[in-house]
């Protein structure tokens, strides 16, 4: 039998946070110590780990709480972070073991291995890479962080870096495409839980790799492997990478 471990949820009352809630409360290796939202006080003591599913303010001001506090080990789900979060974020992974991703889908995080392994073999001087996102009406950042992190890897597959790579919306009358540029498109509509696809397009022929979400439990249960995986580790900032064991040490 597994041992137990003690998990709270921030951001609890939001879609994400009832997911992860139905999951734990399915599994006999957890106690659900803390289910709270932006705002509300919680005994961190209570908690081997946290899984944060709120805002982009709510999970740096967690994150310090528990650097500062020693602990408990954090899940960070949220997406939307600015430049000066993330590098707060980084700041108390050094105290505190964090594992933050974009996305934590298995199936997605296999897809950003394709990505990157397409980009590295196919020229980019022949090939234009395309990221077309879809989500819910609700999701108010974009593109989501799951095309950023596919963005990412296709960019780090070139040798390069997205911000330097990445071309900016077409609207209007903008002259031909860039080569070697890697574009984004966007979709909000409805109650669509995840839509990614990369497509690499040459003058011949066009390479499309996708992956669609069908049940918003899949994020829940990768989230809860992943607070499984921190909840003993050293302080450092993760990634569902490390959680799966693709990358190794």
């Amino acid at each position: 039998m597994s041992e137990i471990f003690h998990a709270g949820i921030s951001g609890y009352r939001g879609r994400m946070g009832r997911a992860v809630s139905n999951v734990l409360d399915a599994r006999s290796d957890v106690v659900v110590a803390a289910r709270f939202d932006r705002g509300d006080t919680v005994d961190l003591k209570l908690c081997d780990v946290i899984i944060d599913f709120s805002t982009p303010e709510a999970s740096v001001a967690l994150a310090q709480a528990c650097a500062e506090a020693g602990g408990p080990a954090l899940v960070i789900g949220s997406t939307g972070l600015n430049e000066e979060q993330e590098a707060l974020i980084e700041a108390a992974a050094e105290k505190v073991a964090i594992v933050k991703s974009g996305n934590f889908s298995l199936g997605v995080n296999m897809l950003i291995g394709l990505v990157r392994n397409a980009a590295q073999r196919l020229d980019g001087a022949d090939w234009d890479i395309e990221i077309t996102e879809a989500h819910h009406r609700r999701k108010v950042d974009s593109p989501s962080g799951t095309a950023l992190m596919l963005g990412e890897a296709a960019a780090d597959g070139r040798r390069g870096e997205l911000s330097e790579l990445r071309t900016a919306p077409y609207d209007g009358v903008q002259g031909p495409r860039e080569s070697g540029k890697i574009g984004f498109s966007t979709i909000r509509g409805g109650g669509i839980i995840g839509e990614h696809t990369v497509m690499f397009a040459s003058e011949d022929e066009v390479l499309s790799l996708s992956h669609s979400a069908i049940d918003r439990s899949l994020f829940a249960k990768g989230a809860v492997a992943a607070a499984a995986w921190v909840r003993n580790r050293q302080p450092g900032l993760y990634d569902m990478q490390d959680v799966l064991g693709f990358r190794q040490a």
